[in-house]
């Protein structure tokens, strides 16, 4: 009998492409997730991975194998979902995944919330980029993820993958004090030419949402300084080294020598809870994703300017709706 934990192992690496990175998702030490896949590899007197370059990749073998155990996997999941759904309340282990400024301004409250009302629910998350916590969610090694789009570059969801709207993340302009926009009402898209930026590094959503925003407006950018913390942008832009946009949610008080103003139009970007259609019905994910939109909601006052001109009053965030009822489950479908 090949032991599912092993299976479940295997699978991590292959989703994950790494030892390292499927230790730090299914909270293990990298020597244990070695072993598991050692072991597995005695049962089937197969050799799963090989090295490749520093990484190791699946074999063909191994590769059959991550694949009947996501059908496995799938199985297990489904049973579980039915078992928590006749005892009526949120229970078990359910893994998120999150964006960096959601874990940090979001994840935590929302966190505590669960902890509170639910003591049989186990919650573990792992901050990792919005588009690949989706991908995760499809293949089944995460249970939920919270992620983002912009005005311009939609969110897409793959077959299988459920979502909801958790809310608006508004957008200001940060800029040095004494800088020709400090103090302004409010600055227009066409008026950033010739500005030197500060932003994340290429391939990130911030980064392209940047790029694609000022192109639009007829400007090419000056891409000066490029970080992919928000503490560090912050940090060059109070030294007065350029100026940058970014969302409120997990941003924190603005630094001595940095200005938020607002844009016109005012950017935002839209976060979504996204999960598998065949575990809709689990109560974990209902309660989870309503203490989201909640506990977003409450953040709606503490997401204003950290500094705005006194004539900018603080904008609000409209309410989310609620989600569509858990109990209807879409069908299941292969590697949903």
């Amino acid at each position: 009998m090949l032991d599912l934990g092993r299976l479940r192992a295997l699978h991590a690496v292959w989703v994950h492409g790494s030892v390292a990175a499927a230790a730090v998702a299914l909270g293990y030490t990298p020597s244990a997730v070695s072993q598991q896949i050692t072991k597995l590899e005695r049962e089937t007197r197969t050799t799963l991975l090989e090295r490749r370059g520093r990484g190791v990749a699946l074999t063909a073998e191994g590769l059959h194998l991550a694949f009947t155990a996501q059908e496995l996997l799938a199985i297990v999941e489904r049973a579980e979902t039915v078992m928590e759904e006749r005892r009526g309340k949120p229970a078990g282990r359910l893994t998120v995944a999150a964006f960096a400024s959601a874990a940090r301004g979001l994840l935590p409250g929302v966190l505590a919330r669960l902890e509170r009302a639910h003591p049989g629910l186990d919650v573990r998350m792992t901050e990792v980029d919005p588009h690949l916590s989706i991908d995760l969610v499809a293949r089944g090694t995460t249970d939920l993820a919270v992620a983002h789009d912009w005005d311009i570059a939609p969110l897409p969801a793959p077959e299988g993958v459920e979502q909801a709207v958790i809310g608006d993340d508004l957008c200001d302009l940060l800029v040095p004090e004494g800088h020709r926009f400090a103090g302004r009402p409010a600055v227009r898209r066409e008026e950033l030419a010739g500005e030197r930026w500060i932003c994340q590094p290429p391939g990130t959503v911030c980064h392209d949402w940047l790029i694609r925003t000022l192109r639009t407006a007829g400007c090419e950018p000056d891409l000066v300084h490029q970080a992919e913390e928000n503490h560090t942008q912050l940090a060059l832009v109070a030294a007065g080294l350029g100026i940058a946009v970014m969302p409120r949610l997990g941003r924190g008080p603005l630094p001595a020598g940095a200005v938020a103003v607002s844009l016109d139009p005012v950017p935002r970007r839209r976060l979504y809870a996204l999960w598998r259609a065949r575990a809709a019905r689990r109560p974990a994910i209902g309660a989870a994703v309503t203490a989201l939109q909640k506990h977003f909601i409450r953040l709606d006052s503490t997401l204003a300017p950290a500094s705005p001109p006194p004539s900018i009053p603080s904008a609000a965030i409209s309410p989310v709706t609620a989600p569509a009822p858990f109990a209807a489950s879409a069908p299941d479908r292969p590697g949903g």
